[in-house]
């Protein structure tokens, strides 16, 4: 049995992300695991399909080790006969949101999931890990792995569509390298494609920390056509057979958009170097989502798809959580009472002299800290009730991007009149819950589609993932 506290220590070390040797022990290839993860909501198992080789890895290499502590799973590769610690990143997961909704406690269902990890010299042994109530990692799944093995897939990854550079001057080796992949769009719909990904981008850096770090990034985008245009709308009877198989409606929540053939989609994006994902979807119906270390999914062709990009961008790159708690969503007891959540920007506030981010907190500002959260609830309920009249009717796109505006007219001066707006505190109302988690700050891309910037500490969780890969 691993010793755990001896790896939290060395997990969270900066120091310890340059203690291996990459070209030691790595390849310089991409092994790719592909895995299938089942089970209820009480209980759990993974088990391997596949292993297959992409191409160069595109992975920090001077820091194997992952410095953050993010993440709600961890995998780690250890040479097998050593036990010496090659690799680790933190992740989330499809599989780790369903277990916390009602359906994981009626049935069983499997889901797909891929860990992309520098192929190791040698036999190695991997581990998949997940977090506790006690901020702990236990060991889910351990499997030794031999690289020379010959079930190892080593055929050449297809192509499959186009890939096109927006900007690409770094070694992906000490870069971000940001892959933007087509979904929904046909054939000769190439070149709206490159103008939405264009625009939404653009968007992205002129937003900070990624302005001022934009010499960090490589964006690629793959152009994949699919047979029409558009992606599936269950709620609507609207079946598509997109090239990723993006939808709306995941966990049955209307505008929440995830694809279940993620094997497709990792072969689809094999053709070019990739740190992180964004799927961009051709539809008007405002939508998306976003998993840490998996992908964001952006609706192209909204009013909001600027703040969705980014914002959605936010989950999956640097594990941002929701900070909003009164829009519906699947999730049961998604942060268990009692837990203090994983992510950078929600805390339970067991301990406000341990507060994540009390260093930004001035000693003016009192923790829980005041907000006229009944004036601000009052307001959005009525709008929440207003829009599930409209989604109950049938109302178009343009109806409800009225109403979106109608909100933001209104509840953004609200925030921006607190007598802490602007300050960094923890401010009741985060993570799906309006009792018992707090957030950052009174507004910010992560609570409401007001701001057209992240709150301090949301920035500085962004600017040290940026850090993980690069430095």
């Amino acid at each position: 049995m691993l010793h755990l506290l001896a790896l939290l220590t060395a997990f969270q070390s900066p120091a310890a992300g340059t203690a291996v040797g990459f070209d030691q022990h790595f390849t310089g290839a991409t092994l790719r695991v592909g895995l299938h993860h089942a089970g209820t909501a009480d209980e759990e198992r993974l088990s391997i399909d596949h292993l297959r080789i992409e191409g160069p890895w595109a992975g920090p290499r001077a820091r194997p080790l992952d410095p953050t502590g993010f993440g709600k799973f961890r995998v780690e590769l250890r040479d097998l006969e050593s036990q010496t610690l090659l690799y680790s990143r933190g992740f989330a997961s499809i599989y780790g949101e369903w277990e916390t909704t009602a359906e994981a406690k009626q049935r069983f269902r499997v889901f797909e999931e891929s860990l992309r990890l520098p192929e190791p010299r040698r036999s190695a042994q991997l581990a998949i890990q997940k977090r506790g109530a006690d901020d702990t990692f236990r060991e889910l799944f351990v499997q030794a792995i031999d690289p020379r093995s010959r079930i190892v897939d080593r055929a050449p990854c297809a192509a499959r569509g186009e890939v096109i550079p927006l900007f690409e001057e770094v070694d992906p080796a000490r870069a971000v390298d940001l892959l933007v992949v087509a979904d929904g769009y046909a054939a000769a719909q190439r070149e709206k494609f490159v103008g939405d990904s264009r625009r939404l981008v653009e968007v992205m850096f002129k937003t900070e920390p990624f302005q001022r770090r934009r010499a960090d990034f490589n964006v690629r985008l793959l152009f994949t056509a699919s047979p029409e245009a558009g992606i599936s709308n269950p709620r609507k009877g609207v079946w598509k057979d997109s090239a990723l198989g993006c939808s709306f409606n995941a966990f049955d929540s209307d505008r929440y958009v995830l694809t279940q053939r993620d094997f497709e989609l990792r072969e689809i994006a094999s053709q070019a170097p990739y740190d992180t994902l964004i799927l961009l979807f051709n539809e008007k119906k405002y939508g998306g989502g976003g998993i840490y270390n998996l992908w964001a999914t952006c609706a192209a062709d909204t009013e909001p798809a600027p703040y969705v990009f980014v914002h959605e961008f936010g989950h999956s790159f640097a594990g941002l959580a929701d900070e909003y708690y009164s829009s519906q969503v699947a999730y049961e007891d998604f942060v268990a009472p009692g837990v203090e959540p994983w992510e950078p920007n929600v805390t339970a506030l067991l301990d406000p002299s341990k507060l994540k981010w009390k260093d930004l907190v001035e000693s003016s500002t009192p923790l829980p800290t005041p907000w006229d959260k009944p004036r601000f609830d009052a307001l959005d309920l009525s709008y929440q009730a207003k829009r599930a009249e409209l989604l109950a009717a049938g109302a178009g796109e343009d109806t409800m991007e009225a109403l979106f505006r109608e909100v933001k007219a209104s509840t953004g001066p609200l925030l921006a009149a607190e007598k802490f707006a602007g300050k960094v505190g923890a401010f009741e109302g985060a993570c799906y819950q309006a009792k018992g988690l707090y957030r950052p700050s009174a507004d910010c891309i992560m609570f409401t589609r007001n701001p057209t910037s992240f709150c301090r500490v949301c920035e500085r969780a962004l600017e040290r993932t940026i850090d993980s890969y690069v430095k």
